[in-house]
């Protein structure tokens, strides 16, 4: 599933890039629901040194993504995000 890149996760996005954060950094602080909107859940997951979310649509997808992506989405830089459904 192609998550939607909305104005929602934008902002989300550039909160993570505002911070100005290293990825060592991110890993001190890790939370998996620091940032929680109407469609989106997620944090820094210091294991997989990524930031994974969740997308509630119609169904739960989760995404995960570099601090690099992140950056380039916030610049401007098209991207897609896949979706995968959750494991049980």
């Amino acid at each position: 599933m192609n998550i939607p890149i909305t104005e929602e996760l934008k902002e989300i996005f550039k909160e993570i890039v505002d911070k100005n954060l290293s990825i060592d950094e991110w890993g001190f602080i890790e939370s998996d629901d620091m940032f929680q909107t109407k469609l989106f859940e997620g944090g820094f997951d210091n294991t997989e040194r990524e930031f994974t979310f969740s997308y509630y649509g119609e169904q739960e997808y989760w995404f995960q993504l570099s601090l690099d992506t992140i950056q380039e989405i916030v610049d401007g830089v098209p991207h897609s995000i896949i979706g995968r459904r959750p494991t049980n």
